[in-house]
């Protein structure tokens, strides 16, 4: 299974592709981030993170886009950025005909680090033993969107073979 996964953001959007390979193991194939400038008009900035996650869809030829679920955050402006990103991403899923699936922050984290309560540092430490990664990219939104990769290939695998 090859996963797109992002951490959706109007400013830093993560995207990063998981495989996960016959050996069980996951792989890392790219991780990066894609950026907009805030001084932008919001419709642009939307264009800008669909154009790129459509773009990595059709070079990476993945199976599934898997994204942050958004949470509820004190700052009103930033959560409404964060979603809007989320939808463009889903809609260049939906567009291809591919799934979308979605994992809260706390899934992830469980996941990854064995606890849903994990910082960003343990997140980051985890995703670097877990494939095996000399550095790690930078910044910390590109390996927020490996640690979804690596949650959704586990996750998939298990409901596979609980008969989910």
């Amino acid at each position: 299974m090859r996963v797109l996964a992002v951490d959706p953001g109007l400013t830093r959007c993560g995207v990063a592709v998981v495989e996960s390979g016959s050996d069980g193991k996951a792989h890392s194939l790219l991780a990066g981030v894609i950026r907009t400038d805030p001084q932008d008009e919001l419709a642009m900035r939307l264009r800008q993170v669909y154009d790129a996650v459509h773009e990595h869809l059709m070079q990476m030829n993945v199976d599934v886009l898997v994204v942050e679920r958004v949470f509820s955050q004190n700052n009103v402006r930033t959560a409404m950025g964060t979603a809007q990103a989320a939808a463009v991403c889903m809609l260049a899923a939906t567009q291809l005909n591919l799934p979308v699936h979605q994992h809260t922050p706390t899934e992830v984290k469980a996941a990854v680090t064995g606890s849903g309560r994990a910082d960003k540092a343990q997140v980051a430490f985890m995703v670097g033993r877990i494939l095996g990664l000399r550095e790690l990219p930078k910044p910390v939104d590109a390996t927020d969107a490996l640690a979804l990769g690596i949650c959704h290939v586990w996750r998939s695998r298990t409901a596979v073979a609980v008969g989910r």
